[in-house]
């Protein structure tokens, strides 16, 4: 979950060069990022299936919101002074409604599988196959909304795929409720970030991260209570922990690609997978399984390698 995706797409948080580069801060920045997604993929799997999945992920939305509320309070009561016209009118979330609603939908069915993967799956095999999302939003960029499918792409795509069958290993290995479930949540979560893409055209970048919190909470409701199990608030603290983790882990990535060039600060989101591997072993008794590290590492050399020539190509 930790990879970003948005430096394929060129969404705006990718450093430009328009300042000067401050690589130290940035990697020191990408180093806490991946500390901060393991310790979500940590408190998830030490918790495990205590409730069903789709209510463990709302349960994880709902405090996220809760704590996004005083946000929303603090940008309502300064846009009518302090803000210009513009960042007003991107602050008009009615028009952009459909996107957010089906944007919440995707990454909260994204969110479900990936609890459910989390439950069943090694850590570290859960964060290789995650690396697989940039890779589905550089297809889906192509698809629908016409960005050039370069031979660079389609190269690392190839690569990446071969990464995947390793992991994955068809015909040599059982393809598992939790492989495909965390496969199709890489999906998921690849929609949900195109969809992102999409309200970057006119919407501030703080109201597109609110409002994913808002959006998936909602779409989780029905999944939610479907099979609903009364949680114990020792439970519930523990989905409030995550929420903390996941959304630092988020800042502090987007503020790793503000502070550096890709090429310096994106190569260190593979220590999530190294920690994974290592957690998993120590702590939970995982076996490491090589094919797992070494198809983790080629889908994420791809990932690196899109990343790099993308930025390379912007300037």
């Amino acid at each position: 979950m930790g990879v970003s995706p948005f430096s394929i797409l060129g969404s705006g948080s990718t450093y430009f060069g328009s300042k000067k580069a401050q690589p130290i801060l940035s990697i020191t920045f990408m180093i806490l990022s991946t500390i901060c997604f393991v310790a979500v993929t940590v408190i998830v799997k030490f918790n495990g299936p205590v409730v069903p999945a789709a209510e463990a992920a709302f349960l994880r939305y709902l405090a996220g919101l809760i704590m996004f509320l005083p946000f929303f309070y603090m940008t309502y009561l300064g846009t009518k002074d302090e803000v210009d016209e513009k960042y007003t009118q991107s602050l008009n979330l009615f028009e952009n409604w459909k996107w957010f609603f089906f944007r919440g939908l995707a990454h909260g069915l994204g969110v479900i599988l990936w609890f459910y993967s989390m439950a069943r799956l090694p850590i570290a095999e859960v964060t290789a196959i995650g690396y697989t999302t940039p890779i589905f939003v550089s297809i889906g960029a192509a698809l629908f909304l016409g960005e050039a499918l370069a031979f660079r792409r389609i190269f690392a795509i190839l690569i990446a795929f071969v990464g995947m069958l390793l992991i994955l290993r068809p015909g040599f290995e059982v393809l598992s409720l939790g492989r495909l479930s965390q496969l199709l949540a890489a999906i998921f979560f690849s929609i949900s970030y195109l969809l992102t893409k999409r309200l970057t055209f006119d919407t501030s970048p703080f109201m597109i991260v609110a409002m994913l919190t808002v959006y998936v909470t909602i779409a989780l409701v029905p999944f939610a209570f479907y099979q609903w199990v009364t949680p114990t608030l020792e439970f519930v603290l523990w989905m409030s922990l995550v929420a903390f983790f996941a959304t630092s882990g988020h800042y502090l990535m987007t503020k790793a690609l503000q502070l550096a060039p890709i090429a310096i600060s994106q190569p260190v989101t593979f220590l999530q997978l190294i920690w994974a591997a290592m957690i998993g072993y120590y702590f939970f008794g995982e076996s490491i399984d090589i094919f797992v590290l070494f198809g983790g590492s080629i889908i994420f050399a791809s990932v690196v390698f899109i990343s790099y020539r993308e930025a390379v190509a912007s300037k």
